[in-house]
């Protein structure tokens, strides 16, 4: 890939030790948990420097490809965010949309994600050279951005409890609709800050304002199944401590298995929290994400973002709350 690109591979993609729990101060439940999470965080920097260091976007892909299934996803996410970081610089352009449109498009949720940590790691008045083009998924960019926030702000954004009165992206947007995507980024770093110990997790959520804790459950059930980390006895558990946010939790869970069925990386872990929350195998549970997309919603509603989370809560959550005699 030459000079230029390793150059740009070193001094665009931040150092490998950031992401350790030592480093990060996140609890440890146990040394298999530490390790996966860390393995998740080497792999999105793996994907993000094979990003930044790429000539063309067609020598992304081998790379990405010779990730193990289960942390594949975390390298196109990273990858995605360098993209979207070099084609904010000066003379960039384009090749996050190329991305999108040829290796990524598998991958297309991971994708927007790492987008809103580029969007993080960017000055504001650099956002606007951001390319997330639809119009339902660009509110996974914030998701993205919450994540970021809670992962490397941790003091801040969890234990403060942090929150903007108005986020300023996407400008277009005037129902402030923003801060409710942030939060479900930040219950998915809840996953991660919390060591997948749903006692630590579910504690932390609840340490929150109440009117935030059911899109940070959505976050928590996202990471779950998608990251893993937790066996069958533990997301029980979680699934009897999330009480009246498991409609949530369900709506989480399924957004992970559509991202997950959709780049072809579903593995046990993924079935068995599908199974568990959704009541469903993954490709079921991802199936219901897919009937339930909505059109461009109308003046006076809630983003079209928010009435596909609704309709996919409503639909799967349909004669599952008396589930918690099912979980004993």
């Amino acid at each position: 890939m030459g000079f230029i690109g390793s150059l740009r591979r070193i001094v665009l993609t931040p150092e490998v030790h950031n992401t350790y729990v030592s480093v990060r101060g996140f609890h440890v439940k146990s040394p298999q948990a530490q390790a996966l999470l860390e393995t998740i965080g080497r792999t999105f920097l793996e994907g993000y420097g094979d990003a930044a260091e790429a000539g063309r976007v067609s020598e992304i892909e081998p790379a990405l490809e010779r990730i193990p299934a289960r942390f594949r996803g975390f390298g196109y996410e990273g990858a995605a965010m360098a993209l979207a970081i070099r084609d904010a610089l000066p003379f960039g352009g384009g090749k996050l949309e190329e991305f999108l449109a040829g290796p990524g498009d598998r991958h297309v949720y991971m994708a927007y994600v790492g987008i809103g940590w580029a969007m993080a790691r960017l000055p504001r008045f650099r956002w606007h050279r951001l390319h997330a083009p639809d119009p339902l998924l660009r509110w996974l960019a914030l998701d993205g951005y919450g994540f970021h926030q809670a992962y490397f702000h941790t003091r801040r954004y969890v234990m403060e409890h942090f929150q903007a009165e108005r986020f300023p992206w996407p400008v277009d947007d005037d129902t402030g609709y923003a801060n409710r995507a942030i939060d479900q980024g930040i219950g998915r770093a809840l996953w991660f800050v919390g060591g997948a110990d749903v006692l630590q997790v579910t504690r932390l959520v609840d340490g929150f304002a109440e009117s935030r804790r059911a899109d940070l459950y959505s976050g928590v059930g996202l990471a779950a199944t998608y990251a893993g980390g937790a066996d069958e006895t533990e997301l029980r558990e979680l699934w009897r401590r999330a009480g009246t946010y498991r409609a949530h939790l369900i709506q989480g869970s399924a957004f992970a298995a559509a991202a997950r069925v959709r780049a072809g990386l579903v593995g046990p872990h993924v079935e068995t929290a599908t199974r568990l929350f959704c009541g469903l195998a993954p490709v079921e549970a991802a199936a219901v994400t897919d009937r339930a997309r909505p059109g461009h919603s109308l003046p006076g509603e809630p983003p079209a973002y928010e009435i596909w989370r609704s309709r996919i809560r409503k639909t799967l959550a349909i004669g599952r709350y008396d589930r918690a005699s099912d979980t004993r």
